[in-house]
């Protein structure tokens, strides 16, 4: 054996991951936002509501957004329903003085919102009547990530809560939370939008003679496929959308630089899986070329051995043992769930020490897989407990 390879028990020293401390994130006052992305199926929106649940319980005030498309948080918070507005969570343990709220983000609501608080009444009436708007309110890809922003934008600025925990949607969508007020800026200040404000300004039979002028062959295209009625809808909606441009951009940018602080941290969300964990290391590695605060890695549902010191291979030859002298036939169906579940551990501490190996300076929790799906408080303490204790 050479040097650099070193002992066996020196190199798993190496390969384990640095404890992340959950405790130190969630309860420093210095922390604002908690941020937790990763992929769909891996816990993520359970995580983030143990994690808010937990900071509560230890005096934060805190509220908790989701903008995953399931309802399974309000279900483990007891709640029948999640809507814009954050609501208080009853059963929470007040002794040491927080207090936890929850929220689903209702995006064409985020949307109705600010157009109201941007322009005058009669205004926000147009632009709501519009059918280009009632489309991008509610549809428009990245629309959610946009309105995500300006939620916790909201939520920031309101500063009613010790700690703002955030819930993203799931696979790679959820760096959108990243990219989408870009798109959507780059979108309303598109040449093809910007070109649609002369006809809405021209009015009347000017329209098409200044379109064409501008842009013949595309708008024969467009006209073909959507109408002249529709794009003179789109040309009234980007007039009426004119002066509220700035004020996207400016939100926008605005809620960015709040999430590259000290005050907001990042945590990617994940399972022993080859799937999630390329996933999670594609967050790690695009939150670091973003410059944004990363605190580590929750690696949910992870299988542990209950005796350590009896492998899965010893245990399945020991139970075949028993089963051809026809002895013991409890202990032998007991070894062969052993040997099963130690080997599943194995391998699930194999992913979690591929991945350190990969990102050596991201410090991880771990969070043992359960018996049952999380679906009320009590369920939401253990995951928290898990993902508190430092060993």
């Amino acid at each position: 054996m050479s040097a650099r390879e070193g002992r066996p028990g020196e190199r798993a020293r190496r390969l384990r991951p640095s404890r992340l401390d959950i405790d130190g994130v969630l309860l420093d006052p210095a922390t604002r936002i908690v941020v937790c992305c990763g992929s769909g199926g891996v816990g993520k929106t359970t995580t983030a509501a143990a994690l808010a649940l937990r900071a509560a319980e230890q005096g934060r005030t805190t509220v908790v957004l989701t903008i995953d498309p399931a309802r399974r948080l309000a279900q483990s918070m007891g709640l029948r329903e999640l809507d814009n507005s954050p609501r208080r969570v009853s059963g929470v343990d007040t002794a040491k003085g927080g207090e936890l709220h929850a929220m689903m983000l209702d995006m064409k609501r985020t949307f109705d919102e600010i157009v109201a608080a941007h322009s005058t009444p009669e205004r926000a009436e147009q632009i709501f009547a519009n059918p280009f708007y009632q489309s991008l309110s509610s549809s428009f890809a990245g629309t959610q990530e946009y309105m995500a922003m300006e939620k916790l934008g909201q939520l920031r600025a309101r500063d009613e809560w010790d700690l703002i925990v955030v819930d993203t949607p799931p696979s790679r969508s959820a760096l959108d939370f990243l990219d989408a007020p870009a798109r959507l800026g780059r979108f309303l200040d598109g040449r093809m939008l910007r070109l649609l404000l002369a006809p809405a300004r021209a009015g009347g039979r000017a329209y098409m003679k200044v379109v064409s002028a501008s842009f013949s062959l595309f708008t024969k295209i467009l006209t073909r496929i959507l109408g002249t009625d529709a794009l003179r809808d789109l040309s009234s909606f980007v007039g009426a959308l004119e002066t509220m441009f700035g004020g996207f951009r400016e939100r926008a940018q605005h809620t960015y630089r709040l999430l590259k602080t000290p005050g907001t941290a990042f945590l990617v969300v994940a399972a022993p899986e080859p799937d999630a964990l390329r996933e999670a290391s594609y967050f790690v590695e695009r939150l670091s070329e973003e410059d944004m605060p990363l605190a580590g890695l929750v690696l949910n549902r992870v299988r542990f051995s209950l005796a350590p010191g009896l492998s899965g291979e010893r245990a399945e030859v020991a139970a075949e043992t028993l089963e051809e002298r026809g002895e013991h036939p409890l202990a032998a169906a007991a070894l062969h769930v052993h040997a099963e579940r130690a080997i599943l551990a194995g391998r699930d501490a194999r992913m979690r020490d591929r991945f350190a190996t990969a990102h050596p300076d991201v410090p991880l929790a771990e969070v043992p897989a359960l018996a049952t799906d999380v679906h009320d408080l009590e369920g939401l303490r253990t995951v928290g407990d898990a993902l508190g204790r430092v060993s």
